[in-house]
């Protein structure tokens, strides 16, 4: 006969027979002391869906239902063996999927030696919640993936869950009555009354609140600032009570601690000592960070213990890990996108440095209020137990994860990274072990100051020493593009660039690999458009997708840094760093960070954590900020030497309205003299005229036209040099083209010049007298001797050559010279062709001549 279910503490276990003990409506099991399972009835295996023979033979805490390896189970019962008597009843809550149940827990001692019974009756099958609930359900009406936009994660408030873990109890007060305005539901766990309402010294003791009392109320709190004490209270057991302030509530934590440190996993004051020796002795991030995992795992038992660090849009990256090798997941070298940690939950590492869950599919125990409070929800950003979203549990879920750690990594005050602790099952971490992985996460934070520290001072000591040489050379200059660019140590050797560059004005002037000169000037046009006007630095790593006209120069123009040296942004220096094609490997499709979900659940963790290469391009290196810091004081430096630039302008200016008001007055007088130039060789000219009519001896007539000739010559030189704006340079074509109208009109009817000119020919003065003379000779001559009195036409053409060399051609359509005129003696003086090679010598030119069949002289000068 099956004894009365009703009565089950009464039930004689021993005396029933195992068909008998399947019958029973109440869970049973049988354990020794090490807690392996003799003995598995058919009502718990109903409740938790465990057949008896895959679990007889296994450990109950931590194998089988390790979510009891809580003080609150596994205590009691290492408690009663230690008495040697096992005799307690409690309450306790299974995270059954899909439905929790509330379940009456008695451990008893059995007949047999060394064996005991664990007796679960059930009390009611719990709701998950709603917001669990509908995560649920959204997950199981998902059948496809959609696109979704990442911020809604960041709107979910989740520092006011409204709930707690189910391992602890939660008690808050008003700060400054001290009455109890809130709790959570499961309170009668740790205390023998309902609190609402009472003063906390009632509820705590005078000894704790009166420590609470001194060090939260008051002026001047910073919220967070805790109180922690192990008490005993009314229940007998050993509770860890932190209190904090936040706000206008003090909130007390209360969570039952083992009572004998041995039973679970503790960090020794030894071990923390050794750990922190061994991160001292890490000689690199990558070192210290594979340290810190391995330490912070052999402190925690997680199963697995990453360093997981933020870059600086956020995305997440695991640098270091240490496992199970048993477990062949691994996260090691993956990234992850900034919504998978988004930024309220990264705001609350900042404040609330740690976070424990000891089982993913615990029931949030809700928070009750007195009616005067209740619409003001409690804060639970600085709570140890503070319920974490069904989101990020379900993210949980997917990744394979049951318990969790995470501790924050700030490096002065900046949130680094995180500690993260992943176990495939429940996992209870002592309050001390806890606080241990923290101050440890603390010591990693601090070295990693120190080695960043060491090597930003390392690499900022020698940029300096950089910066103070380009800056003396400042000092010794009034050009700051030659001082930056034209001695020992320049621009380029700043900030591991491959390129440097400088505007000033519109003159730019490159070093290393650069995009063209043309593309900089459009660069610093941008610049001057898009920067803000109280900002004079522009630093990026994906400069190409910034600005999609220098994309064709990625290679050599990924990353800019650039700085403008004065407020009118008429001068800028700019350091270009090359593209730096590289893969990144996501845990996941970074495309996709969450899904789309239903009904009041607005999105849903990925659920894939698949490797997921990115192959990335247009990017560079990142400039760091004390690299832009550098540019910045060095752009201060060039500005004094554009403003001594500016004074030295401004006396010259003045110098130069000194030299044009000098330059008027010669420029007065040099109209004088020419006019007097111009009149004595009219006088000169007329006179040679004047004779050449009076005499009738012919050659003493062409003697006269001949010297008349190389006057007028002369004259049109001096007129070409004085109308034109260079007083060095003379328009050959021009003074050619004048010259030869005098000469065919000299030359009288019949007598015809056909000229090709080369327009805006500029030669020196001294070559175009030589020249113009050399063509008077050689156009006289031609319409001497091939045409006589009968006219003729001459083709005369003057054009430039390469290396600035010019050539000058008189060709006449007569008989051509003959044979052996060179050594012939010469027709009349001879005073032309020596004046011709006295001019070819003086100008180093020289004469070739040949018969087309007419003459033809050509002059290279």
């Amino acid at each position: 006969m099956v004894p009365d279910q009703t009565t089950s503490p009464a039930i004689d276990l021993d005396a029933l027979a195992p068909h008998e003990l399947d019958a029973l409506q109440q869970g049973v099991i049988q354990i020794d002391g090490r807690g392996v399972i003799h003995l598995y009835n058919r009502a718990e295996s109903l409740f938790s869906g465990r057949r008896p023979e895959r679990v007889i033979g296994r450990n109950f805490f931590t194998d089988v239902a390790p979510c009891t390896h809580l003080p609150h189970f596994y205590g009691r019962f290492r408690e009663g063996l230690r008495r040697g008597r096992l005799e307690d009843t409690f309450s306790f809550v299974y995270g059954f999927d899909p439905k929790p149940m509330q379940v009456r827990i008695t451990l008893r001692d059995a007949a047999a030696p060394d064996r005991y019974w664990i007796i679960a009756e059930p009390v009611e099958a719990l709701e998950a919640g709603h917001r669990r609930d509908a995560v649920q359900a959204a997950v199981n009406q998902r059948v496809r993936a959609e696109p979704v936009d990442p911020s809604l994660c960041e709107r979910e408030p989740i520092h006011i869950p409204g709930a707690i873990q189910p391992h602890a109890v939660l008690v808050a007060a008003d700060v400054d009555s001290l009455a109890v305005v809130a709790c959570s539901a499961n309170v009668r766990d740790a205390l023998d009354r309902d609190p609402l309402g009472l003063p906390l010294d009632t509820v705590l003791g005078a000894g704790l609140t009166g420590r609470i009392r001194d060090a939260l109320q008051g002026e001047g709190v910073d919220p967070g600032r805790t109180v922690r004490e192990r008490v005993m209270l009314s229940a007998g057991l050993p509770v860890d009570a932190m209190a904090h302030r936040n706000g206008e509530r003090i909130v007390v934590e209360l969570e039952l601690a083992p009572a004998h440190p041995e039973d679970f996993r503790a960090a020794s004051q030894l071990d923390m000592e050794l750990a922190v020796g061994r991160l001292r002795g890490a000689d690199s991030l990558e070192g210290a960070a594979q340290v810190a995992a391995r330490e912070t795992r052999a402190l925690t038992g997680f199963d697995c213990v990453l360093v997981y660090r933020f870059d600086p849009d956020w995305n997440g990256a695991a640098i270091a890990e240490d496992k199970d090798p048993a477990w062949s997941r691994s996260l090691l070298g993956l990234h992850f996108p900034a919504s998978d940690i988004p930024a309220q939950a990264r705001a609350l590492y900042t404040r609330s440095k740690s976070r424990f869950v000891i089982d993913r599919d615990y029931v949030p125990v809700p928070l009750v209020a007195t009616p005067a409070t209740a619409n003001a929800p409690v804060d639970l950003t600085f709570a140890q137990s503070r319920s974490l979203s069904p989101i990020h549990l379900e993210y949980q879920r997917n990744l394979g994860v049951n318990g969790s750690m995470s501790v924050s990594i700030l490096v002065e005050g900046r949130l680094w990274g995180l500690m993260i602790g992943h176990h495939r099952r429940p996992h209870y971490v002592a309050p001390e072990t806890r606080a241990a992985a923290t101050v440890l996460a603390d010591a990693f934070a601090m070295r990693v100051y120190e080695l960043e520290s060491r090597r930003l001072w390392q690499e900022q000591q020698a940029h300096l020493a950089l910066e103070s040489e380009l800056v003396r050379e400042l000092a010794r200059s009034d050009d700051f593009v030659s001082a930056l660019t034209e001695n020992t140590h320049t621009l380029l050797d700043l900030f591991d660039a491959r390129g440097a560059a400088t505007v000033s004005q519109d003159s730019v002037r490159c070093l290393g690999e650069t995009p063209p000169a043309d593309a900089i000037r459009a660069i610093a046009a941008w610049l001057r458009e898009t920067l803000p006007a109280d900002r004079t630095s522009y630093a990026t790593a994906e400069f190409p997708a910034a600005h999609p006209p220098s994309a064709p120069f990625a290679a050599c123009a990924s990353g800019l840094l650039a700085v403008f040296v004065d407020p009118e942004r008429r001068h800028l220096l700019l350091w270009f760093r090359p593209e730096t094609p590289s893969t990144v490997t996501w845990g996941g499709d970074p495309r996709k960070p969450v899904l789309a979900g239903s009904g009041p659940v607005a999105v849903l963790p990925r659920r894939s954590f698949e490797r997921w290469v990115e192959e990335r391009r247009g990017t560079s290196e990142p400039f760091a900020a004390w690299q832009v810091g550098i540019a910045e004081a060095l752009a201060q430096a060039v500005e004094g030497v554009v403003l001594r630039q500016q004074r030295k302008i401004s006396e010259l200016t003045g110098l130069l309205a000194d030299k044009e008001r000098l330059l008027a007055q010669k420029d007065l007088l040099t109209r004088e003299i020419d006019h007097r130039v111009k009149n004595s060789l009219q006088i000169v000219s007329a006179f040679l005229q004047m004779q050449r009519r009076q005499v009738t001896d012919p050659a003493s007539q062409a003697a006269f036209a001949e010297t008349a000739a190389r006057v007028m010559s002369v004259a049109r030189v001096h007129d070409s040099l004085y109308q034109a704006e260079s007083v060095e340079e003379v328009d050959l074509g021009q003074t050619i083209e004048n010259l030869c109208a005098d000469l065919a009109g000299m030359a009288g009817e019949g007598h015809a010049v056909d000229l090709e000119a080369e327009p805006g020919l500029m030669v020196p003065y001294r070559k175009a007298v030589a020249l113009s003379l050399i063509a008077t000779e050689l156009i006289t001559n031609a319409f001497k001797y091939a045409y006589a009195e009968a006219g003729g036409r001459i083709a005369v053409s003057v054009a430039g050559e390469a290396e600035g060399r010019i050539r000058l051609s008189v060709c006449d359509e007569g008989q051509g010279l003959p044979v052996g005129w060179s050594d012939a003696p010469a027709r009349g003086t001879g005073l032309g062709m020596k004046l011709v090679r006295a001019m070819l010598d003086q100008i180093n030119a020289r004469l070739e001549v040949e018969n087309r069949p007419g003459a033809c002289f050509t002059v290279t000068a």
